[in-house]
């Protein structure tokens, strides 16, 4: 039998990059995907059909994360689409870098909206929905920097840091209920993103890390298919680096 058959795993901002992974990951392994992004372009429609051809049930919704009214309609539509949430990826997330000085409070609150508001937005409407289930895995995409830290990037830190203590606080909060909570802190992880960076920095990353590599979203979504299935039902209010050594 498949680690996520027959259960459903809610996704944020999984049109491409990490949650994608994560999304195509889950339904190999016979879960039914339910995913956001702030707009399902045709990226996001490519998704969905790949999903939805490995023979799981799968749905992209157009979705302001940041906004809570907006997170509870789509957790709504969901709920009667699939009739249950069993997982929760908090996977949306933004960067606005900028030195502390030059930092403009747009910026700031930016991040802090769509990065941790968002996780806060999304737990609180799968919360009830997971009770009367008695059971439900919550994983927030965390950072190695949000672990320790990084100069020109203190509102993605602090966003990052915060979804560490969420968790955590979620995982002692819930536990009664059956529901666990965790993190993934994930370092220097090849994706669209990144891939634009000069070959130079790329090397330079590299050189920082014990294996001498960039990670691949896939080695981002074995993880988070760990915490998100039995495999881990005895793991909650953890922090699992993904991230080659760098923070060893």
């Amino acid at each position: 039998m498949k680690l996520l058959e027959g259960k459903t795993a809610v996704i944020t901002g999984a049109a491409r990059g990490i949650g994608k992974a994560i999304a195509l990951r889950f339904a190999s392994e016979g879960a039914n995907i339910a995913f956001t992004d702030l707009k399902i372009d045709e990226a996001g429609e490519a998704t969905e059909h790949e999903i939805a051809a490995m023979g799981v049930k799968c749905k992209g919704y157009a979705s302001n994360a940041a906004d809570f009214e907006d997170t509870h309609r789509v957790v709504g539509e969901i709920m009667k689409d699939f009739d249950r949430i069993d997982i929760l990826i908090n996977n949306a997330g933004i960067t606005k870098d900028g030195l502390m000085m030059r930092m403009s409070e747009q910026q700031w609150d930016a991040v802090i909206n769509v990065n941790l508001k968002s996780a806060f937005n999304f737990i609180h409407a799968v919360t009830p929905v997971m009770m009367r289930q008695k059971a439900g895995s919550i994983v927030n995409m965390s950072s190695v920097v949000g672990v320790s830290g990084n100069a020109g990037q203190s509102n993605y830190s602090a966003s990052k840091a915060g979804m560490i203590g969420l968790a955590k606080s979620i995982a002692k909060e819930l536990g009664s209920r059956g529901i666990r909570a965790n993190a993934i802190a994930p370092g220097f992880i090849i994706t669209e993103m990144t891939s634009a960076l000069s070959e130079e920095v790329r090397n330079e990353w590299a050189k920082q890390i014990p294996l001498r590599r960039g990670g691949t979203p896939e080695d981002v979504a074995n993880v988070a298919l760990f915490l998100a299935s039995d495999l881990s039902s005895y793991v909650s209010g953890q922090v699992i680096n993904v991230c080659g050594g760098m923070n060893a």
